[in-house]
């Protein structure tokens, strides 16, 4: 049923890249910490960077729980599921991290996305992961489902916002600065966007 897979390439790559949803799933190393799992969509806002190693764009939420969950432990999974066509599942075992806006390499980690405005969303960080392990598994208890489009709320409500205001938005969000379960996480004030 199941495979493992040296490296994201060929039919596996196609198969993540075509997903328009996904998810994240990280925990604290503490045994009673909060264990985290995040839907993440958005069309353009995924990229495999080599054959090891992939990368989202981390955008305005109402918590950082992946955020701090790396950078305590760097412990992630990402899991996409097949809603249509042939029944598949695969899960991407790895090290994340989160670079900031005021990292070097934020910038040209940014040229990977050429198909969706950051700004618009209010871009915190670009998660980059090393896989581990890769694996599939059949997928045939996952549902049908059919894709109609990416909602635009998102990037309705975030679009007003510029570097101060969204920092103010982050400050006043319990969960952003500091993890449900007291880790440190997204580092405030949020710096300038440099793109």
């Amino acid at each position: 049923m199941g495979k493992t897979y040296e490296r994201i390439d060929g039919r596996l790559r196609r198969f993540i890249e075509e997903q328009p949803l996904f998810f994240t799933a990280t925990a604290p190393l503490s045994a009673d910490g909060t264990v985290n799992l995040s839907p993440k969509g958005l069309r353009g806002s995924f990229a495999v960077l080599d054959e090891l190693t992939v990368a989202y764009l981390d955008f305005a939420g109402s918590t950082a729980e992946t955020i701090a969950h790396l950078r305590e432990n760097g412990r992630i999974t990402l899991m996409w599921c097949a809603f249509q066509g042939p029944p598949n599942i695969v899960r991407v075992h790895g090290r994340g991290e989160p670079v900031f806006r005021d990292d070097p390499r934020f910038a040209e980690l940014l040229t990977r996305f050429p198909d969706i405005e950051p700004s618009a969303h209010g871009l915190r960080a670009i998660v980059v992961v090393r896989a581990e392990t890769v694996r599939d598994s059949c997928g045939y208890a996952v549902p049908h489902m059919a894709y109609e489009e990416d909602r635009d709320l998102h990037g309705r409500r975030f679009s007003r916002e510029d570097d101060a205001s969204l920092s103010a938005y982050f400050a006043k969000k319990e969960h952003i600065a500091t993890s449900l379960d007291g880790l440190p996480g997204l580092p405030l004030p949020l710096p300038p966007s440099t793109v």
